[in-house]
């Protein structure tokens, strides 16, 4: 009885939530989304379109959402560009899709080790431990750059990819996003593994995880874009071990001759991680729904 007791009450709770708004209020609604949505468009759509504009058509202001004379020159610019370097382009891509990959399945690994028994188990300290990890993510990348590169040298690590990797792995973002996830698992879900002879290590992998797929795919979306775009910063300094960003950047930097090239990189550098996000979307939505709701 009172389940159905319950269910007629969310029933007339949502009957008034409908008589409350009217169809005027969802048309207005539906108008200021669309509104903000398409300023949200406007620098997606202005970096593909300006990807395929002569130089001409790249200083016109204000700026067109239109190309009158579509070309493909950017793109070829930037390939000549690219052939008369020393280092092949695909050494570049190896050395980013090594730092990306590594680190993202390091960030997630472990954050995912270290998040489970943070929200499923209580021991001393525990608690102290979880302000600390909400604390350290107001820590902007700036500030802990120098106490990284201590700790990277000290290992000798410096000029190598585990100075990007490592630092990336060590951010808390993982483990809190993780732990918040992983203490809405009802707590019952685990013992009847135990009761069933599993491990620790076939309740995190077995069950934890497969129920967190939301927060972990989230999770590969962020550490990937980051990894993407990073540019070795203060740890590489062999021009062999620089990841592709490094490069497109110090094409950018070329001044207002290469300002077609620019567009072109800006747009190869977009592609990838939107794409990734896009497939993702419905994932990363419920998690950041979901992510504040206990701490």
């Amino acid at each position: 009885m009172k389940i159905f007791s319950d269910a007629a009450r969310r029933l007339r709770l949502r009957k008034i939530k409908r008589r409350n708004r009217s169809l005027g209020g969802d048309i207005g609604l539906t108008l200021i989304l669309l509104i903000f949505g398409m300023f949200s468009l406007f620098p997606l759509i202005y970096t593909v379109v300006n990807a395929f504009k002569p130089l001409s058509e790249v200083f016109i202001f204000p700026p067109r959402l239109k190309v009158d004379n579509p070309t493909l020159n950017n793109f070829k610019d930037l390939g000549g560009i690219l052939e008369g370097f020393d280092i092949p382009f695909s050494r570049y891509i190896f050395n980013t899709a090594a730092i990306t990959g590594f680190g993202t399945v390091g960030t997630v690994l472990f954050g995912s080790m270290a998040a489970f028994p943070l929200a499923k188990y209580k021991f001393p300290g525990s608690s102290v431990m979880g302000h600390i990890i909400v604390y350290a993510l107001m820590f902007n990348g700036a500030v802990t750059a120098i106490p990284n590169y201590i700790i990277m040298s000290r290992l000798g690590m410096v000029d190598t990819y585990w100075a990007v990797i490592l630092p990336a792995v060590g951010s808390t973002l993982g483990v809190y996003l993780l732990k918040n996830f992983m203490v809405q698992i009802p707590d019952s879900m685990l013992e009847a593994a135990k009761i069933d002879g599993a491990g620790e290590f076939q309740t995190y992998y077995k069950i934890v995880m497969p129920l967190c797929k939301p927060a972990w795919i989230t999770l590969i979306i962020l550490s990937f874009q980051q990894m993407w775009g990073t540019t070795g910063g203060i740890f590489i300094y062999s021009e062999e071990l620089k990841p592709v960003s490094y490069v497109l950047a110090q094409l950018v930097s070329g001044g207002i001759a290469r300002t077609g090239v620019s567009s072109a990189v800006a747009l190869i550098m977009l592609v990838i991680p939107v794409a990734a996000f896009i497939i993702s979307q419905s994932n990363v939505m419920e998690t950041m729904a979901t992510s504040g709701l206990k701490e």
